[in-house]
């Protein structure tokens, strides 16, 4: 069997610019890659983190930066955030889009949610004008996702739903415009026969996984999880956490560990693999 070190593991989704953990990024890259993680995607969330996002991917090649405006912060975008967000696409050419999406938890709503349209519509076009593959968040709104998404897609370039946490039923329809379906600490706290159910109807070639971190630990994580160095919040996560991931999907998939991170891998690697990206001549 091969030890962690050998296998070769890519992290989906992830927010190492989190202001939580930015004192300790560099040990946590390093004990990370050490662990078999090739690549992360970073993802952006608002205009205060963006800047960070793509100063992290300057030093770091393992680094994938992804710009974009999560739903949350909607509400406090300023009035020139397009145009902002598409120079960090000019100066960045090889990043991703995300975090975007849609949110109708009980945070969700108090953001209008016409705004949160608007906004993912326009994020989405760029995406899908740029080629880039876009990594969406979505809440208790996978009707208006998949609404929105048929109207704007498809998306050759792809989507990457993280943490997937809607039905098995529409995973064809999403899949068919493209749609990547990454799963993180967030769905081991679901029953395993609702994962095995959502899994049976992802074709093999769109499964993902990811970390989420510093967010995306389950309570049933939280005893295997390795703790963050010198930070005292011992509900945060990290990248290396991602074998916490991989075991849960091998379980629920009935395969190896080894097999799940090389498909994993190679999707993740598939998908990030447009012109000038960072993992072109890894595929």
């Amino acid at each position: 069997m091969s030890s962690m070190g050998e296998m070769r593991l890519f992290d989906a989704h992830c927010h190492l610019q989190d202001v939580r953990i930015a004192t300790v990024v560099p040990r946590l890259i390093r004990t990370t890659i050490d662990s078999g993680v090739v690549f992360f995607s970073v993802n952006g969330m608002s205009e205060k983190d963006w800047h960070v996002v793509k100063q992290m991917s300057d030093e770091y090649p393992s680094i994938i930066p992804s710009f974009g405006l999560h739903p949350w912060f909607v509400a406090g975008r300023s009035t020139n955030w397009f145009d902002t967000l598409k120079g960090f696409f000019i100066d960045t050419p090889y990043a991703a889009v995300g975090e975007i999406g849609l949110d109708k938890s009980p945070h969700g709503k108090t953001i209008d949610f016409t705004k949160q349209v608007e906004v993912f519509q326009q994020q989405l076009k760029l995406a899908k004008e740029l080629q880039r593959p876009v990594s969406v968040h979505c809440v208790s709104a996978f009707g208006d996702l998949l609404k929105i998404l048929k109207s704007v897609g498809p998306f050759p370039a792809g989507v990457i739903l993280h943490s997937y946490r809607g039905s098995a039923e529409m995973v064809p329809a999403l899949s068919n415009l493209g749609s990547y379906f990454s799963f993180s600490g967030h769905n081991t706290s679901m029953k395993e026969e609702t994962v095995k159910k959502i899994l049976k109807s992802v074709p093999k070639d769109r499964i993902l996984i990811e970390t989420d971190a510093p967010d995306g630990l389950s309570n049933f994580d939280k005893e295997s999880s390795i703790p963050v160095p010198d930070v005292a919040d011992a509900s945060l996560n990290h990248p290396a956490n991602i074998h916490i991931v991989l075991e849960f999907m091998s379980m629920v998939l009935e395969m190896t560990k080894e097999e799940v991170a090389e498909l994993s891998y190679q999707n993740a690697v598939c998908l990030f693999s447009y012109p000038g990206s960072k993992v072109i001549s890894e595929f």
